[in-house]
């Protein structure tokens, strides 16, 4: 797919250098015809370089990328979030060249706009693109020959090539002045014969008439439209997530949610009391899961600082630090069901298989080229599935660490991914905005869910696992039925990305996202409610 794109655009470059190239060869007339020299011939040359100098890079870039010597970065949506470290992938080789030859047609296309109606163009079409005619004199008046009588000269009502605002008057004979109702005198003879001066008759000075004060329009005044009140100010609580909550969980008896931050803390929620029952750890970078182990007693939590611990729940305590190591911050976690593996997706694109018994790893599973971005464990804790900002899925054998099947199934990241009861299918989300459910036994797509706007970032299957719950940098939830992959209710925060969704006991919808706050929502849809606000900004 990316050699098919880079072959796309050497042929835009190359359409953007034979453009370019078509303005060279008039504008170098244009040159040469007005010398060195001039406004014309200034213009020119520099238009004439620009154009050249684009043509230039044009071809340089096309060849460049018909060669495939400006890789691009194979990278999740656009709007992925970036936070956290390593959120967004680094680009491959020469990004920034890469980044300019993709600019240069736009650039290309808005010189040419600007030469096709730039300012010298007004007023004298293609001056810059065409030479111009040597200016004509203008005509002067011809002058009486002595043996021809001097005839009246007409007045010019509009001299041609001339600003009218500019042109001298017209010399006037003296004459006496005469009075408004005195009529025109008579036409004079060519020789009339000489006659006494008589002095002119007095005239009366005209008598000045006053203006008349303008009529002045009375304006009604205008109607000014209120603003719309502010709206609400969000809740807040001094104990809240000082960042956005990226993970919840809830536990098995329903009574307390888990909650992971980027503010690095795991906070423990009592939901029928309505307040936070502890701080139950922090990481030395910001948290992405927190899990309730099968014991109901422990937790596991996993962060960026590539740390996976083992906490108690009754006071927070420590039990045990899994380190990743080398093998880079700590993505996305799973447990199996029975409590004695844990799998582990990481920002180097391995997977590490944990022994939760012994406290040991038992094995790193290499394969994905990306950060990994989702993992699951198969309800009968057999089998693994990871998957990776490029879209790649891996399905995996626990005990032995084989890989099962591989197969491309996003054409962006892969986020989300939840077996369904039976463990021979999955379902997962995108940045494509698409959601699919696949059969593991033959990697096929069965279903999509479509409606989404933007990276379908988090999932959750209900109980009965017949409602999917999703969650979208949209700022959105939507409630599913899986037989049908209908839409069956809609959730928006308005506040921003929801990162974090899952099922309360009662059945009510509950999200985490953006705004720092934990939000209960009726599974019919509506306005949700603030159960756990963040902390004052």
């Amino acid at each position: 797919m990316n050699r098919l794109v880079d072959k796309v655009l050497a042929v835009v470059l190359a359409a953007a250098a034979v453009a370019c190239l078509a303005r060279v060869y008039p504008l170098a007339k244009t040159f040469a015809w007005h010398g060195a020299s001039g406004l014309l011939a200034d213009a020119a040359s520099l238009r004439l370089l620009v154009f050249a100098v684009a043509a230039f890079a044009c071809v340089a870039g096309a060849l460049l990328f018909w060669a495939g010597l400006l890789p691009g970065r194979r990278a999740h949506a656009a709007g992925a979030p970036l936070f956290g470290r390593a959120a967004e992938v680094q680009e491959t080789s020469r990004p920034g060249l890469r980044k300019v030859f993709l600019a240069l047609p736009l650039i290309v296309l808005a010189a040419l706009a600007v030469d096709r109606f730039g300012p010298w163009h007004e007023g004298c079409g293609e001056i810059a693109s065409q030479p111009r005619e040597p200016k004509a004199a203008e005509p002067k008046a011809a002058e009486p020959k002595p043996d021809e009588p001097k005839l009246a000269e007409p007045k010019p009502a509009e001299p041609k090539n001339q600003d009218v605002a500019s042109a001298p008057p017209a010399p006037e004979p003296a004459a006496p002045p005469a009075s408004p109702a005195q009529p025109a005198p008579p036409p004079v003879a060519s020789n009339p014969p000489p006659a006494p001066v008589q002095p002119p008759p007095p005239v009366a000075a005209p008598t000045p008439v006053a203006p008349s004060p303008p009529e002045v329009a009375v304006i009604p005044p205008p109607t000014v439209a209120p603003l719309p009140p502010p709206p609400p100010a969000a809740p807040t609580q001094p104990d809240g997530h000082r960042d956005a909550v990226v993970w919840l969980s809830v536990a098995p008896d329903g009574r307390s949610i888990l909650s992971a931050s980027t503010d690095h803390m795991i906070k423990l929620w009592d939901i029928g009391g309505k307040h936070l029952i502890r701080n139950l750890g922090v990481h030395k970078d910001m948290a992405r899961t927190a899990l309730y182990m099968p014991d109901g007693v422990s937790a596991l939590t996993a962060g960026d600082d590539g740390e996976i611990v083992l906490r108690k729940l009754a006071d927070g305590a420590v039990l045990h630090v899994f380190q990743s190591d080398q093998n880079g911050g700590v993505r996305q976690l799973a447990i199996s069901p029975d409590g004695k593996r844990a799998v582990s997706g990481h920002d180097t694109g391995n997977v590490i298989v944990w022994d939760l018994v012994n406290n040991s790893v038992l094995h790193v599973l290499t394969g994905h080229d990306w950060s990994i971005s989702a993992v699951a464990v198969s309800p009968d804790g057999k089998q693994a599935l990871s998957g990776s900002i490029d879209g790649t899925l891996k399905l995996w054998d626990i005990e032995s660490g084989k890989q099962l099947r591989s197969w491309h199934g996003h054409e962006q990241g892969t986020y989300g991914a939840v077996f369904t009861a039976d463990g021979h299918h999955l379902i997962t989300g995108s940045g494509d905005l698409t959601i699919k459910l696949w059969d593991l036994d033959s990697g096929r797509e069965v279903k999509r869910f479509e409606g989404h706007e933007g990276t379908v970032y988090t999932l959750a299957l209900s109980a009965d696992g017949k409602r999917l719950l999703s969650g979208s940098l949209d700022g959105t939830a939507r409630l599913w039925d899986m037989e049908t992959g209908n839409q069956i209710a809609l959730f928006d925060s308005q506040t921003g990305p929801i990162y974090a969704v899952a099922f309360a006991p009662d059945g009510t919808v509950l999200t985490g996202g953006y705004d720092r706050t934990i939000r209960d929502w009726s599974p019919s849809g509506g306005d949700g409610v603030v159960l756990f606000a963040g902390a004052p900004g």
